[in-house]
This record gives structure tokens, C-alpha cells and sequence, in this order.
């Protein structure tokens, strides 16, 4: 008995056994969109099936009770799309809609719909029920290219391990039934794949064997007519027992010569093979009996580089220089193939050449034979050549057929696809702690962004970042009535006023026994400087203080007005007619013991001009000898100059700024 790495090499010739350890290549295989694509069309992954959910709808895949179909007219399988939605109102009959809810009509299950890209058929599965009936379905199609793309973004192939030729295949997707029937008919497309590559060498030997068959069948039968012709022809019937004597000692060489002879013609049929079939794609024969054992591996490592350019160029293409490399190999093997099968044919004829000699010398021996067995035993040399290749050929096309039959496949199935049931994303830890984060922090940045963008003056904390002494806050008033400080009022905002008061006379105290003339004015108009003068003026008037109320915005007067008083003569009246006398425009306040008004009088069309008039001053003059507080309600500063031509008659200026009103930015107008 042989070895065990005999018996081996026994089954690695019929194509079993082989172990392809390049896991980098079989892993970009699995990548190939080939695959994929077939993997894509055998599953119809490119038609989706969706159910009525709460509240979005759920793919269905193994489970759907509703399938579709499509035939294409014109338009590639690959580029039909759709959108429909089937309302199932019993196992026979549906309403088809568009996507968009259109209505298309009412059919029964197994009829042909026609499409812009055909027809469709939608059929019912054994899992309908009733309770489906009146429910949306929506169906989708979508092009094989981007389903092809989509999976293979989503899919992962990595070696286990360095040192192993196991690969790991895994999968993320919704539904755990279509993962794993994706993996697993990936893989088995990548088995049949394997098994049609190897089958390809026994395909192509098994064709060659055939084409040999044919030939020698022929031949043999022209032979054996020849034989039984000169059989007939000559009367004779068991020539070679007559001869049997004689040739005992030639029989030696004449099993030589019949070996030599049957070598070299298989030599001769494998040349004209590989002349015939030049190509990088084409494999030669293998296994076909060539007493070269140099030779038969030569052309073993032929084919392995054949096959293995045949699937690289399924991925690829020749300009590959992984395939320009492969082409110099084959190229270079299949030379020598040839340079060896010459040489070994040339061997056998100078082998025969000997042989037929040392028989030669034997008929000599036999001369006593006669003629007819000369003749008969050139014809019957030729059949049994003809036989003996004919078997030999029978018996090499059964063995081929045997390999094509126990063919497997490179890859073995540790373990089928399958999932422990986790959810692998979202993952519930970070989608709870990005909510987190972002309860957290987006009102953060909200805030931070509004107070960004927030130019208004809110408080105290605006005034003391441009600077400006704080001399107190003045709530909104509810009420209609603009005098808000009366005699024994303890609201809010008259506490207000009363704070008021308190530090307009805390910064006023150095002026002890000297009149006090207090301007109150603003940034803009509609800040109610004129509402913040009346009261402070009032609430003056009720600490038991002399005071005057002089309104000085003569563009905008407001005194007569929150008052609840018509016109009357004031400021502008005086300077203009230099006979009236202060106390003509001067008038006490109603309810009030101590407050008096000097209102603004009629507009103006020159305010500044009267403003700068010598009877300002004398008017100043006047009441500051007469009154303890003068309160001057003036223009605002922001828009006119009139507040700044009567300022050098001020011992103090209170600044008024609306909370949510005034831009900040104008505080720098109060710095200067």
C-alpha cells in the first residue's frame, strides 16, 4: 500500500482536499457587489413590506402576508421603482393606492396591474388574516444598486484571528429573520461560486476526454475493419496461435513499444490542446496519465494560476497589475508546458525508435513466418494501440466525472447567522445620556445665545457695567392715572419714588440750605422721563419740600397732559414776551400744598433757539430763590440738544432708562 501523502495527492487530483489559506482575497470576495447583487435578487430584498404601527409603520419580512412581483418592459429590472399602499379587504380583493394615498382601484390578489415599467402582481401569503383586513400596507421598490449598497455599508467581514482561516461575518439590521438570511445566502453564493471555479478544470478535462473519445472510437473502428478485411480476404482465422512460439520473446517489446507509442500521441493531443487554447483564461487538461512528473505539476501550477486570475477578473479588470502579473506567470508556465512536452515527445519517439529496432531483430528470428503474419501482425499492433488508448480514456472520463460530483465548496459553516436577541443600537445607555446632555446643555446655549442677542437695558446690572450710579427702579404702574404718589400712599411704586428721593437728596446734600435744580431726561423718547418728573416732583412736594415742576421739552410736552389740564401758558410764553411775569405762568398743583407747575406752553418751531434766550437764565434765577427743589422734565438727549443748552443750570441730572426698552448701548450717551 501507498503512503498517506499518496492517498492524498490521490484526492487533491480529483479536486478535493484543496485549502485556500488566502484569507485576505476571500474576504474581499465576500465584499464583491457580485455577491451582493445576487444575494440582493435571489432574496428581493429590493421590495419592502411595511404594516399599519402606532405609531410608525414596521418592516415585515418572512412575516409579510403580502407579496409583489414585477415584470419589466423596457426599463432594467435594476431601475424599477415604487410606492403603493394595499388595503386588504379580504383574502380576494384589495384597494391599491399611491404612496401619496392616490387611488389607483380595487383588484383581485394574482392580477397583473400595469406600470409605467410594466406590470406588478401582488398576491396574498398563508398568513393573512382577518384582522389585516381594512389595514394599510405599504410596499416599496427600490433600486437593486442602492440595496446593493446599502448592505454592503452595513455589513462586516473580518478574519477571527491572525493565525486562523476562520472569518467572522456580521450584520446590524431591524429585523433579525432578514440579517441572517442575508448572511447565510451570502455565503452560499459564495460557495457556488467556489464550486463553479473548481469545477471548471474537470469541465474542461472532461470536454478534452470526450473530443479524444470521439477520435479514437473512429480510428479503432477503421482498424478493426481493416483486420477482419484481411482476415476474409487471406481465409485465415487464428494466425496468432500459429505464431505464438515465435513471438514468446518479443512480447516484452512489444508492451514497450505500445507504452511509448501511447505516450507520445497523448503528448501529440496535448500540444494541439494548448495550441488551440492560447488564451489566459483557458485551462489545460490535468491528470490524463503523462509519465512526466515534472510535466503534470507544471501544468497543476498552470491551472492554479488560471483559476486564480478568473476570479480576481470577476472584481477586476485586465489593466489590474495583480492580473498583468497573474498573465506573465500563466504565460510563462504555459511555455514552458510546451518546451516539456516536446522534449518528452521527442524522448518517447527516440524510446520507440529503439524499441522497434530490438523488434526487428526478433522478426528476423521469425522469418520462417509467413507473410500473412507479418501483414496481420502490423494491423493487429495498430488495434491494440487503438484499444488499450480507448480504455485508458474511458477510465480518465469516469474519474473526471466522479471529481465534478463530490466537488466542495472552499468554505466550511461553523455556524449558521444567528442573533442573541440584545439590541445593538441605538444603545438605550447613550441615547439616554445624550438626552441628558442635551436637556442640560442646549437651555444653556439657548440662554446664552438669547442673552447674546439681548441689547435691552434690564436692571441694575446694565447700569453698573457701563458705570453709571444707580439711583433706584420704578415698577410699571397698572394704572391709568399718571400721578401715582398721593398723600399716605404705601404702594409699591410710591415706595418706589420715595427710594427715589431719598438718594436724589443723598447726592444733593452738600448743597445744604441752597435751592436744588434736578434735571430728569432720558435717551430717547417714550421712557417716561416725563412720568418719572412729574411723581418725583410730587413726591418732593409731599416731604413738606417747596417744589417746582418746569417742563422744558418743548417738542414733546407731557406735564399738562398726565396732569389731566388743558393748555396753558408756560416757558415758551415768557421768553417770547418779555412784559409777562413769572408768577402768570406759574400754577399750584391740585391736592398738593407745596408742589407748583411751570408747563412748557405752546410748541415751538425753534426749540433750541428759545432755549438759548437770556430769559431762561432769568428765569432759573428766579425760582431758585424761590423753591427748594426745582424738578426740569427736558428733552430727551438722544435725539435733540435742547437738555444740553439749559444743562449749566442743573445741580444734578437723573437719567431715566425704560427696562426692556432702551438699547444698552445708548448708556454710553448718560457716561458722557
Amino acid at each position: 500500500g501507498g503512503s498517506i501523502s499518496d492517498e492524498l495527492s490521490a484526492f487533491e487530483d480529483l479536486g478535493i482536499l484543496k485549502n485556500n489559506k488566502n484569507i485576505d482575497n476571500e474576504i474581499e470576495i465576500l465584499r464583491s457587489r457580485s455577491l451582493m447583487t445576487r444575494v440582493v435578487n435571489e432574496l428581493h430584498l429590493n421590495i419592502s413590506y411595511y404594516s399599519y404601527g402606532r405609531p410608525i409603520e414596521h418592516e415585515r419580512f418572512f412575516d409579510t402576508p403580502i407579496l409583489a412581483s414585477y415584470i419589466c418592459l423596457d426599463t432594467s429590472q435594476s431601475k424599477v421603482v415604487g410606492n403603493w399602499i394595499l388595503i386588504p379587504l379580504s383574502k380576494r380583493k384589495y384597494i391599491l393606492k399611491t404612496g401619496e394615498e392616490e387611488m389607483i382601484g380595487e383588484f383581485n390578489f394574482g392580477d397583473a396591474i400595469k406600470m409605467p415599467f410594466g406590470k406588478i402582481i401582488f398576491t396574498s401569503t398563508d398568513l393573512i388574516k382577518e384582522s389585516y383586513f381594512n389595514k394599510n400596507f405599504r410596499i416599496i421598490i427600490s433600486p437593486v444598486d442602492a440595496i446593493v449598497n446599502r448592505y454592503l455599508g452595513s455589513i462586516k467581514i473580518s478574519a477571527v484571528n491572525k493565525n486562523s482561516n476562520a472569518i467572522l461575518i456580521s450584520m446590524r439590521d431591524a429585523l433579525i429573520d432578514k440579517a441572517a438570511a442575508i448572511v447565510d445566502n451570502l455565503i452560499k453564493q459564495h460557495n457556488l461560486d467556489a464550486i463553479a471555479d473548481k469545477n471548471q478544470i474537470s469541465l474542461n478535462t472532461a470536454n478534452f476526454i470526450n473530443d479524444r473519445i470521439k477520435f479514437i472510437t473512429d480510428e479503432l473502428s477503421l482498424v478493426e475493419g481493416e483486420a477482419e478485411d484481411f482476415k476474409t480476404k487471406h481465409k485465415l482465422t487464428d494466425v496468432e496461435s500459429e505464431a505464438k512460439l515465435f513471438l514468446k520473446s518479443g512480447s516484452e517489446s512489444e508492451v514497450s513499444l505500445l507504452d511509448a507509442n501511447t505516450q507520445v500521441q497523448i503528448a501529440e493531443f496535448m500540444n494541439e490542446y494548448i495550441r488551440k487554447h492560447d488564451r489566459p483564461a483557458d485551462l489545460i487538461p490535468a491528470n490524463i496519465g503523462l509519465s512526466d512528473p515534472s510535466l503534470s505539476s507544471q501544468i497543476n501550477e498552470y491551472n492554479k494560476l488560471v483559476m486564480e486570475r478568473n476570479r480576481l477578473i470577476k472584481n477586476s479588470s485586465e489593466k489590474n497589475p495583480v492580473v498583468e502579473n497573474l498573465d506573465n506567470q500563466i504565460n510563462g508556465v504555459r511555455n514552458s508546458i510546451k518546451e516539456s512536452l516536446l522534449n518528452l515527445k521527442s524522448t518517447l519517439q527516440i524510446k520507440a525508435k529503439e524499441i522497434a529496432k530490438q523488434e526487428t531483430e526478433i522478426n528476423s528470428k521469425i522469418g520462417s513466418v509467413p507473410k500473412y503474419e507479418r501483414e496481420y501482425r502490423t494491423i493487429f499492433r495498430q488495434q491494440k494501440i487503438k484499444e488499450t488508448l480507448y480504455l485508458y480514456l474511458l477510465q480518465k472520463r469516469e474519474e473526471t466525472n466522479i471529481a465534478l460530483a463530490i466537488t466542495v465548496a472552499n468554505a466550511k459553516i461553523i455556524d449558521k447567522a444567528y442573533s442573541n436577541g440584545d439590541m445593538v443600537a441605538p444603545k438605550k445607555q447613550i441615547i439616554y445620556l445624550s438626552y441628558f446632555l442635551i436637556g442640560l446643555i442646549f437651555p444653556v446655549i439657548i440662554l446664552y445665545i438669547l442673552n447674546l442677542l439681548d441689547t435691552k437695558v434690564h436692571g441694575k446690572k446694565d447700569t453698573d457695567a457701563a458705570q453709571l450710579p444707580y439711583l433706584g427702579d420704578i415698577p410699571l404702574s397698572p394704572s391709568k392715572n399718571k400721578l401715582v404718589v398721593i398723600e399716605n400712599d404705601k404702594s409699591n411704586i410710591a415706595e418706589g419714588f420715595r427710594l427715589l428721593r431719598t438718594n436724589v437728596e443723598f447726592i444733593n446734600s452738600e448743597r445744604k440750605g441752597k435751592s436744588k435744580c434736578i434735571f430728569v431726561t432720558s435717551t430717547i423718547g417714550k421712557e417716561g422721563k416725563s412720568f418719572i418728573a412729574l411723581n418725583l416732583a410730587a413726591s418732593f412736594a409731599l416731604s413738606g419740600k417747596k417744589t417746582l415742576l418746569i417742563g422744558t421739552d418743548l417738542r414733546a410736552p407731557k406735564i399738562l397732559e398726565y396732569l389731566g389740564m388743558g393748555d396753558k401758558k408756560g416757558l415758551t410764553n415768557f421768553v417770547v414776551d418779555e412784559e409777562m411775569k413769572l408768577n402768570e405762568i406759574i400754577f399750584a398743583a391740585q391736592n398738593f400744598k407745596s408742589l407748583d407747575i411751570l408747563p412748557s406752553g405752546a410748541i415751538p418751531p425753534n426749540p433750541a433757539e428759545l432755549l438759548m434766550h437770556p430769559r431762561v437764565k432769568e428765569l432759573f434765577d428766579t425760582v431758585k430763590e424761590q423753591y427748594e427743589y426745582i424738578i426740569v422734565d427736558t428733552a430727551p438727549v438722544g435725539l435733540v440738544a435742547d437738555t444740553l443748552l439749559i444743562g449749566i443750570y442743573a445741580d444734578c441730572t437723573v437719567f431715566v432708562a425704560r427696562a426692556n426698552y432702551l438699547d444698552k448701548r445708548l448708556l454710553r450717551i448718560a457716561e458722557t
